[in-house]
């Protein structure tokens, strides 16, 4: 069989609200997810052994291969599925890690569907499933990689009609640990932040066809429950943040899921793409992407 290939694109929370926390420890999220243009690549060639070298820009932030989410997903499929073709993965990767847009997770669940694709395993395989959600909280939805809202532990999935909206990401290469915002929200045990009313005023999401200005105005409505814990311990995201909303023909600056990775939805590409030169110009450090989410 032929090297297999596909691409982990970037996840980008544009809403996300914790609802609480379970007995269990587990946060009950809803999130309103959509997908980006970038991505990094992953391919895989079938063999004896599974094994997982790692090239790219972002190679170095990416640890040990052996506590690559990409070598974890594969042995949990490998426990379920007797006789799992495995095989070398080599991940090209360009998206910064601990950033809140899912590279781990997107590389993981990259992985599944090449496993699935070499194993002719349907993705909607109850093992795949399974492992997925094992994996990470945030692999289930990058399996799919299409903009739903996301809710749960990351297990129920409802599919959205959003429209193409030029953006621009916005990266200072600070990493934030999901943990240690999380943390810092500080919710106990079976605690919950939401009430029956707020569950009753859940927003009405666009119908199909709805056009980007309907979706902005929605969105504007929603918050980032983890950007007030974020910004104390990583004040520069609150620098990352101005940046994206001083920039002409902004309409929402936000940050993603845990941080520290902001992003912005602009009237149009023209606009998108001035904001992200202008801001790589005035911080070459930080990771700019200007591209559209869908």
């Amino acid at each position: 069989m032929p090297a297999l290939g596909d691409d982990a694109r970037a996840k980008v929370n544009l809403t996300l609200r914790v609802m609480g926390r379970r007995v269990d420890g587990y946060h009950d999220l809803e999130s309103v997810v959509a997908f980006a243009d970038c991505a990094d690549h992953l391919t895989f060639a079938p063999g004896a052994d599974l094994a997982l070298a790692t090239t790219g820009p972002r190679a170095q932030e990416c640890g040990d291969s052996a506590d690559n989410l990409v070598i974890k997903a594969a042995h949990l499929l490998g426990e379920r599925v007797e006789g799992l073709q495995f095989g070398a993965f080599a991940l090209d990767k360009h998206l910064p890690v601990a950033a809140g847009i899912g590279g781990g997770s997107a590389d993981a669940a990259a992985a599944l569907r090449l496993l699935a694709r070499a194993n002719n395993i349907e993705l909607d395989d109850p093992r795949v499933i399974e492992v997925a959600l094992l994996t990470g909280a945030d692999v289930p939805v990058c399996l799919q990689s299409a903009a739903c809202v996301m809710s749960g532990v990351g297990d129920n999935l409802m599919p959205l009609s959003l429209p193409r909206l030029p953006c621009v990401m916005v990266n200072p290469r600070v990493p934030v640990a999901t943990k240690d915002v999380f943390r810092e929200l500080g919710l106990k045990n079976g605690e919950l932040r939401v009430g029956v009313t707020d569950v009753l005023k859940a927003p009405k999401w666009p119908s199909e066809g709805a056009p980007a200005a309907t979706w902005i105005k929605v969105l504007s409505a929603g918050t980032n429950d983890l950007e007030a814990p974020a910004l104390k311990i990583e004040p520069v995201i609150g620098e990352v943040l101005s940046a994206l909303r001083g920039a002409e023909g902004m309409q929402l600056a936000r940050m993603s899921g845990s941080g520290a990775t902001c992003f912005a939805i602009f009237a149009d590409d023209a606009d998108a793409q001035r904001a992200a030169a202008a801001i790589q110009l005035a911080h070459p450090l930080w990771w700019v992407h200007a591209g559209a989410l869908s």
